[in-house]
């Protein structure tokens, strides 16, 4: 999920620069919670937050839908050990949003660059409304509550990634698929807003050289409250 960058978790980021260092990062050699008390982490949160969350993602997707089109879109996402899957979310951006984007990156060079740089927008015009709110919030992505579900994704790990911005993870690119993606994450409780790419590759190597169960918690309990302020984007 979407969060900001207030009371950051207290954490050193390394860059780690070879391809040995990087392959032994990978979760699950010698932590029993990466082997499998995370999926069971992930399977007990989830049981606990489904009766309050679906009724919620029953209502955003009734209100997504009276400005036309489908409340909910599944983008390919590269997941543990490479696969592709559809990572879920709610509608937040005008139903020909492809398209728009293509014209104003074509029109704008700046938007172009910045989309280059971070693969996302400050200024986006292809996002609703609503969108703005739901994104502001972290709500759109609460569908993912079923990637988990499907074991698909975690509740805390990387962020999932399209095939091409796989490539910005370079020689981390066999950390990054040595996990499940996560809804939240180390990077996003530690200033999502204000961390340029390269940093968040060196926190998502650091949270595979750390994961546990308290750092989940931690992660997962920061998370609500960045939530809490709408500090997302």
């Amino acid at each position: 999920m979407r969060s900001g960058g207030a009371g950051h978790l207290k954490h050193q980021f390394i860059d780690y620069g070879s391809v040995s260092e990087a392959n032994s990062l990978a979760p699950g050699r010698d932590s029993r919670y990466a082997r499998w008390g995370k999926a069971l982490f992930d399977l007990g949160l989830g049981l606990m937050l489904l009766p309050v969350l679906l009724p919620v993602i029953l209502v955003l997707c009734v209100l997504v839908a009276m400005d036309g089109g489908l409340p909910i879109f599944g983008h390919k996402r590269i997941g543990k050990d490479g696969r592709e899957f559809r990572c879920w979310k709610i509608r937040t951006m005008v139903v020909d949003a492809q398209e728009r984007l293509k014209k104003h990156l074509a029109d704008n060079p700046e938007a172009a660059a910045e989309w280059q740089q971070n693969f996302k927008l400050e200024n986006d015009p292809r996002i609703t409304r609503i969108g703005r709110f739901l994104r502001k919030s972290s709500l759109d992505e609460l569908p993912q509550l079923f990637n988990v579900f499907r074991g698909e994704m975690s509740f805390v790990g990387p962020r999932p990634v399209v095939r091409d911005e796989l490539l910005r993870y370079g020689l981390h690119q066999q950390v990054y698929m040595s996990m499940r993606p996560g809804v939240t994450g180390l990077w996003q409780v530690s200033g999502r807003n204000d961390v340029a790419y390269d940093q968040r590759v060196s926190m998502d190597v650091q949270y595979a050289r750390e994961v546990s169960l308290t750092e989940d918690v931690r992660i997962v309990a920061k998370t609500v409250s960045s939530v809490l302020s709408l500090t997302g984007k």
